[in-house]
């Protein structure tokens, strides 16, 4: 098993014991490879939730950019909504498993197709 095989088994755990769903391993996957080499930086591989910059970057680098969503206050509120689920008190927010909550909050898998 591969270091990105370990991540990727270590953010669908994330998935079922603190946000409660059960992951599309082929979706996880693909967005996990698509976060690049962000997951391999213990730094970049969280998302600082408590981080305004941080959460804008989210917003626009991920959802308006790699997703193609307007920019409005529905992705703070979506954004919102997903660190809620995460557990605001989970100190690592992996950005794998904030990426594909959000890509499954938006129903946009196919850009993952």
């Amino acid at each position: 098993m591969g270091k990105r095989d370990e991540l990727i088994a270590k953010y669908a755990e994330d998935l079922k014991s603190k946000c409660g769903i059960e992951p599309d391993m082929d979706l996880l996957t693909k967005v996990t490879i698509g976060c690049g080499p962000a997951i391999y930086s213990a730094d970049a591989e969280t998302v600082a939730a408590t981080q305004k910059e941080e959460l804008d970057t989210v917003r626009k680098n991920f959802l308006v950019k790699k997703l193609g969503l307007k920019d409005g206050p529905k992705l703070d509120d979506a954004i919102d909504a997903v660190i809620e689920i995460y557990g605001r008190s989970e100190r690592n927010k992996y950005r794998a498993v904030v990426y594909y909550m959000l890509v499954k909050h938006f129903r946009k898998e196919a850009v993952y197709a």
